[in-house]
């Protein structure tokens, strides 16, 4: 009896147990798949090269880059997959999870094949600027032919999670954003200096947002800037008086320290807070206003905002991917991300919020420079080009208006004439490949059809292919020499598929992430499906990139 009356009471507490141990498990794992963030916040620093991690390293503080780069994950190779590397396709590449052959951005500007113009990739006529009287401030995401992750978390939480996008650019607010965003904010300068916004979005600008343009933070960064630090310590760039730095119109030499009251006259009033660091300055300043106005954070949905730092862009530009200037932006930078990261701990919460910061591109040292130090580079010259390549279409097709545009490093044939003239488009695009395959500073040249008929999965190939929109692109594409560019000769660029230009950071931290980091190739394309993977939501809707599952915690 005792024995029966032992086993009744072991199985009676194994069935116990195993219950008490389903239900813990299942309500463990029902904690993991609710435990999102209550904000993922997007940061992309425009054209930031990723050996600004490294080069100027030392020079950092505990709170900013650093704290990324030992307090979460590190994708040390990682690049974009395409070509070109420029603004507008890089912030939707990056938010999207695919490239310009899907989203169809595939520029800042483009030649629109049906309208017989050239079109501005966050232009839109059908609406209006608001916060300023400006015909040029009329722009939406409706070029973008895609979703990004921004929103398919809207859609996700019907509506109740919101999307902020801000940047000094209209398009690096913009293209993150989305279509269903609540609002994007951009920094109209010239005499205004203000954050605005346009009727895709609202029709009066936010009390917060009156408010912040009228307490005159535009007006206070007009100052002299300064290397942050002592100039003889900035080892890590030129000399500060060199030949291959634009510099700003008033000032004879490109050299610190830079009077920003007394040049903006001559500098399109406040569009030269643009170029310095205090472009950064503001953004941040206008971020974290955001993040309290509009209560980012605070509810059960997670919120969206997307952070896109343009001033160093503006910075490399004019003074050169080796500056004193350059270096001095990323210290500052540096000290912005942390007041930015702070605020975040404070008004979010630690751990409660994830982010992820990259770029949209990185640069190519001045080629002037280069040349000093006997490294292959040089400057294309555009309209040698065209009269070379018309001498030529002249002598073999007897017509000298076959091309309709030269532009991106692609040639748009006239159809029209092309139909008028009985030529076969394939023969003409085979006979343009054979000619100037031969020109001076040109690497290789592509036809569409090649693009349209072939499969390409490495090389430069492939990231013209991904970067080839069959509606949008040209007939010709050509690939110029590395390190050779269209351009002045003082201070830097970028467009190309080389590596000073396809490789970026990209830092995970926060809710959901571990802790390391990998020197496995990434491709820009990824983050967009890893956020929503660790959302639990849909993948933008044209996403080709892959989830990082080894970043996710």
């Amino acid at each position: 009896m005792r024995l029966l009356l032992s086993l009744f009471l072991g199985l009676f507490l194994f069935n116990c147990n195993a219950q008490n141990n389903i239900t813990q498990t299942k309500t463990k794992t029902e904690t993991v798949l609710n435990a999102n963030p209550k904000l993922v916040v997007g940061i992309v620093v425009d054209q930031m090269r990723y050996d600004y991690l490294t080069r100027f390293y030392s020079k950092y503080g505990n709170g900013g880059f650093k704290r990324l780069i030992n307090e979460g994950f590190n994708c040390k190779n990682n690049h974009y997959n395409y070509v070109p590397t420029y603004t507008g396709p890089g912030h939707a590449s990056i938010f999207t999870g695919t490239s310009p052959k899907n989203h169809g951005i595939i520029a800042n500007y483009w030649y629109d094949k049906f309208s017989k113009e050239n079109v501005y990739c966050a232009g839109d006529s059908t609406v209006l600027a608001v916060g300023s009287d400006s015909k040029a401030e009329r722009m939406s995401p409706h070029r973008m032919k895609t979703t990004t992750f921004a929103d398919e978390n809207r859609l996700f939480t019907q509506m109740r999670g919101k999307t902020i996008g801000i940047s000094i650019k209209d398009r690096g607010a913009i293209l993150p954003a989305g279509h269903s965003a609540n609002a994007a904010y951009w920094f109209r300068g010239r005499e205004e200096g203000h954050f605005i916004t346009s009727t895709y979005y609202m029709n009066s600008l936010p009390k917060w947002v009156k408010d912040f343009n009228a307490s005159k933070t535009a007006e206070s960064y007009l100052k002299e800037w300064n290397t942050l630090y002592d100039i003889d310590t900035y080892t890590e760039s030129g000399s500060d008086l060199n030949t291959f730095e634009g510099g700003f119109k008033g000032k004879d030499n490109a050299t610190f320290p830079y009077d920003l009251a007394a040049l903006k006259d001559k500098n399109k009033g406040f569009d030269i807070i643009k170029a310095t660091p205090y472009g950064n300055s503001i953004v941040t300043d206008f971020a974290i206003e955001a993040i309290t106005a509009e209560q980012l954070g605070k509810d059960n949905y997670t919120d969206v905002l997307t952070v896109s730092f343009s001033s160093p862009d503006y910075v490399g530009h004019n003074f050169g991917v080796n500056s004193k200037e350059v270096e001095d932006t990323y210290i500052r930078l540096d000290k912005d991300l942390e007041r930015l990261f702070n605020a975040l701990d404070k008004k979010v919460g630690v751990g409660a919020y994830t982010l992820f910061l990259t770029a949209d591109h990185g640069a190519v040292d001045v080629p002037a420079f280069l040349q000093t130090a006997k490294i292959p580079s040089g400057y294309f010259d555009n309209d040698a080009f065209k009269n070379q390549l018309n001498t030529f279409l002249v002598k073999e097709f007897s017509a000298s208006d076959l091309i309709e545009n030269i532009s991106n490093d692609q040639i748009f044939l006239n159809k029209n004439r092309l139909k008028q003239l009985d030529l076969d488009i394939g023969d003409v695009q085979y006979a343009i490949v054979n000619e100037i395959i031969n020109y001076k500073h040109i690497d290789k040249v592509f036809s569409s059809e090649t693009m349209q008929n072939a499969n390409f999965t490495s090389g430069i190939k492939a990231l013209l292919q991904n970067g080839y929109h069959q509606k949008r692109s040209g007939d010709v594409l050509i690939v110029k020499n590395p390190a050779v560019i269209s351009y002045s000769r003082k201070g830097s660029t970028h467009g190309s598929g080389s590596n000073f230009d396809t490789h970026v950071p990209l830092l995970f931290y926060g809710n959901g992430i571990k802790r390391g980091s990998t020197l496995t190739k990434t491709e820009i394309t990824d983050i967009a499906p890893t956020i929503s993977a660790l959302l639990g939501i849909s993948f933008p809707n044209a996403a080709t990139g892959n989830v990082l599952e080894f970043v996710l915690d």
